[in-house]
């Protein structure tokens, strides 16, 4: 896997993409000095004997009890047992591996009151592989994402687990084949390591970043249905939509236009096409998928700005010696940042649905009915639309926001949430079905520009497309086990595979 060097507070959203991708995150050599400095000022402070919240005082309700000297790292190491009370399925390893680097990079801005040591593991963690096994449910998204980051916290003090090579190890054994000691929380550690956004934002971020690929992919899989149904390009001219003046739905016509620039397809019915005008899943596509693109843009600024902050309590001073409480940890803007993810992923499916819905319908496409050269006999893409139908009502159901939810917590102390953890859990799942609605329609419109009379071709770029589909899809004449198709279809919308045939397309940075 290739390396990457985390600049704390500029770390651009393409490096955080390619850690979700798989890329080795390290922490700039630089910020040694602030962390170190940081932990030094744990020290001047409690030498003044003040309370200090989390340092030697309870936590949440608790925050009122007094801890002696002599039980602080008794303290830090409890406050990490106690709140390892996750449950459900882990994490994927991924997304875990994205919130390790979200963490070591809040933690290097010296503002944690960490040791060098604790970052250092974190490091070894992600170099060798060593990805501790996360239950993903149990975080309201305020106070931090508290039992999942626990649940990291017990794996590095040598409780818990560790997915290695795929296989779940018993954290102690891991750090000793690994050739790594168990840390020792000091004063402020275990607080630290637990109290922040990471978990909600790792998956927030996960979810954009599946969102973009499925959001370049539809703009293939729509342009040629747009084709494969002899629409109309006229809907794409930029003087329309510079009188909207949206940035998202401008660029997103100009990306339509280039993508069918050059088609035969278009070209043959320029003249005498006694259509006036397609329905809105061709024609409306800028508008949709437009403000799609400008809510993403949106969803990734607020989630750029929340990674390359720092979000634990009580935030340290070095320069004043302050330990100062605040609310850092609530997860609202992250929170907000999936909701919108999570609607434009549902638009994003439900406008292909139509596409696919209009191509197998005769009356609306001029095609052989679902798409098959003897309907009747064979079934066609019937069932496949009743699947991409089933996909985007699930995600209709998913799309209701989290951020308008709380529930009290720690005895009415904690008594706003954001419910951010899954509000962002969910979208990895979400988007998962908007490219299984997007691979159906990528198979509809291929097998609609194959039933088109006259062999006309489509654009060099749409061709380029259709051609990586055909090199691993054949057309469609009897019926034949559809399952394998969808899959291999899926991959190429997944992996990015149809949008680099295609071409340049619009991105999120």
């Amino acid at each position: 896997m290739a390396s990457l060097v985390l600049v704390p507070g500029q770390v651009p959203l393409a490096d955080w993409r390619a850690v979700y991708r798989g890329a080795t995150p390290r922490l700039d050599a630089a910020s040694a000095g602030v962390v170190e400095e940081s932990a030094r000022a744990v020290e001047r402070i409690l030498k003044r004997g003040e309370p200090v919240y989390g340092i030697n005082t309870g936590f949440g309700k608790l925050a009122s009890v007094r801890i002696g000297d002599g039980d602080l790292a008794t303290l830090q190491r409890n406050i990490v047992l106690s709140h390892a009370a996750g449950i459900g399925e882990p994490m994927p390893a991924e997304v875990t591996r994205l919130m390790m680097a979200l963490k070591l990079a809040s933690l290097g801005q010296g503002a944690s009151g960490v040791s060098l040591a604790t970052l250092r593991l974190l490091e070894s963690l992600l170099e060798t592989g060593l990805t501790p096994v996360v239950p993903a449910q149990g975080s309201v998204g305020a106070s931090g994402d508290l039992a999942p980051l626990a649940h990291m916290t017990a794996a590095m003090i040598g409780t818990g687990a560790f997915f290695v090579d795929g296989a779940r190890v018993e954290a102690r054994a891991a750090l000793e084949a690994a050739g790594l000691e168990p840390l020792v929380l000091g004063a402020k550690e275990g607080l630290a390591l637990l109290n922040g956004t990471q978990f909600s934002t790792a998956y927030a971020l996960a979810g954009l970043f599946e969102a973009e690929a499925a959001f370049q992919a539809a703009l293939v899989t729509g342009a040629l249905s747009t084709d494969a149904a002899r629409g109309s390009d006229t809907p794409f001219d930029p003087r329309i939509h510079a009188l909207r003046r949206h940035p998202g739905q401008i660029e997103t016509a100009a990306a339509l236009r280039a993508l069918m620039a050059g088609s035969a397809i278009r070209a043959s019915h320029l003249i005498d096409d006694p259509r006036v005008q397609d329905p809105y899943c061709l024609r409306c596509q800028p508008q949709v998928m437009g403000a799609c693109l400008d809510l993403l843009r949106q969803a990734a600024t607020t989630l750029h700005a929340e990674a390359n902050g720092v979000s634990d309590n009580p935030l340290i001073f070095a320069d004043t010696d302050e330990a100062l409480s605040g609310g850092n940890f609530h997860a609202e803007p992250v929170a907000f940042a999936a909701d919108m993810i999570a609607m434009a992923l549902c638009e994003i499916g439900s406008i292909a649905e139509r596409r696919i819905a209009m191509l197998v319908d005769p009356a609306l496409s001029g095609l052989p009915a679902f798409l098959t050269p003897r309907p009747g006999l064979n079934s066609g893409f019937m069932i496949p639309q009743v699947t991409a139908a089933a996909l985007v009502s699930e995600n209709k159901q998913r799309a209701m926001p989290a951020s308008v939810d709380s529930i009290p917590t720690s005895a009415n102390q904690e008594d706003h949430v954001s419910m951010a953890a899954h509000g962002a859990r969910r979208l990895t799942a979400m988007a998962a079905n908007t490219c299984g609605i997007l691979a159906i329609e990528l198979l509809a419109a291929a097998q609609g520009l194959d039933l088109l009379e006259g062999g006309l071709a489509s654009s060099p770029r749409l061709e380029a497309a259709r051609a990586a589909l055909r090199a691993r899809v054949p057309p469609l004449g009897e019926d034949r086990h559809m399952h394998p198709d969808i899959e291999a279809a899926l991959d190429l919308v997944r992996s990015g595979a149809l949008a680099r045939a295609a071409g340049p397309l619009p991105a999120l940075s």
